[in-house]
């Protein structure tokens, strides 16, 4: 039975195809709502209602991009199946920041619409393959118990719209972990997860690139608006270089080591599940995070940094070595001591926060970013795996 799945082609991995990047172009939006809404909402709540939407949102992403690594995006189903999500993409991106206000059904509904339908096309495409169209129909199931608290969320208001979300985003979150277990039909193993690793590997480092890039269009934009000072031209500084050291403790290295461990790994789907999966959403994360201490950083350089500035100033590039690091040990096995060290060097520069301007503060952060940067350049070029 034809169906629209990838020709795998020997040991070739699969190419990242122009439709996906397209596809890309909401996630962009969907990022610099994330950032701004955490932003204008910067409080404990806040910060629980913005990582509750970025989970969502990754979901929304990494499940797409599971899709893409078996089915064809040039099979012309497939690209208006992508071109479908984008449109409830964009309708979800522009509901972010009143999800939690008027416009929380809106946003559950979307979301919704997004997972099972995508999971009843893939259901269809990949009919006559009968491992994928298990294990789809397994996420089916999970996808359409968590939908239910979604909508119920949407209707929802305050806390209980909170409460149900959370439990929804918890249950697709334990799916994958859980091997979707389904009354009847038992549980799938990683091994059953064919997945072609480089095409899945190089998906991320995108959505990378994307977070990165919004963090620099922030930057940018909030510099461009502000009066010219030194202290404002030094945060300016830090944030650019704080970017370029980000970009380069995940390409330099990681990145590389990460599509070369998955490719040969006898088992692909465990890597898949938990490097690129679940560890990548602590590295968008942190690069959020680091995008809102910029802005507070540039709107307000002098002073003493208060705990809300420190909390984004050091939170975010924490955030981004927890990620780097646990996908480093991920892949690997070995956790690097240097980004151990630097997260404690960060850990003090927070609790010496209260003595700093935001400026010094956010030099701080970006000194340690860069330090494990350069350090991982030289543990690459005694490897003799550096990336020219």
């Amino acid at each position: 039975m034809d169906n629209l799945l990838r020709i795998r082609k020997g040991h070739e991995h699969a190419r990242v195809t122009f439709v996906e990047l397209f596809f890309d172009l909401v996630f962009v939006f969907a990022v610099t709502q994330l950032s701004h809404t955490l932003l204008a909402h910067y409080s404990a709540l806040g910060a629980i209602e913005t990582l509750l939407l970025l989970m969502a949102v990754w979901w929304v992403w990494i499940y797409t991009s599971w899709v893409t690594n078996w089915l064809d995006p040039e099979r012309i189903p497939v690209r208006l199946m992508l071109f479908a999500i984008m449109l409830a993409g964009l309708i979800l991106s522009s509901s972010l920041p009143k999800a939690f206000a008027e416009l929380g059904l809106v946003f559950a509904l979307a979301h919704v619409t997004i997972q099972i339908g995508r999971t009843l096309f893939t259901i269809w495409a990949a009919r006559g393959n009968v491992a994928i169209v298990r294990n789809f129909q397994r996420i089916l199931f999970w996808l359409c118990g968590s939908g239910i608290l979604w909508i119920a969320g949407g209707f929802a208001d305050g806390e209980m719209r909170l409460v149900f979300w959370i439990v929804a985003l918890a249950i697709e979150y334990a799916g994958p972990s859980m091997g979707f277990w389904t009354p009847g039909m038992g549980c799938s193993t990683t091994a059953d997860w064919d997945v072609e690793g480089g095409h899945l590997s190089e998906r991320c480092g995108l959505f990378v690139i994307i977070a990165l890039g919004e963090s620099i269009l922030v930057t940018g934009a909030t510099f461009s608006n502000l009066a010219w000072s030194w202290p404002v031209v030094l945060g300016f500084l830090s944030a650019f270089v704080a970017s370029l050291a980000m970009w380069w403790i995940y390409f330099n290295t990681g990145a590389e080591r990460g599509t070369e461990s998955i490719t040969t790994s006898g088992d692909p789907g465990r890597l898949a599940r938990l490097g690129y999966t679940y560890i990548h959403l602590f590295i968008v994360a942190g690069i959020i995070v680091t995008a809102v201490g910029d802005e507070f950083t540039l709107v307000h350089p002098d002073g003493h940094a208060d705990l809300k500035m420190a909390s984004a100033i050091v939170g975010g590039p924490l955030l981004y070595l927890i990620g780097t690091l646990l996908f480093r040990r991920a892949i690997t096995g070995q956790l690097p001591k240097i980004q151990i060290t630097a997260l404690a060097a960060l850990i003090a520069v927070f609790f010496a926060a209260g003595y700093l301007t935001p400026a010094m503060l956010s030099l701080a952060t970006t000194l340690v970013l860069v330090v494990v940067a350069l350090a991982e350049k030289g543990a690459a070029r005694e490897m003799g795996g550096e990336i020219a």
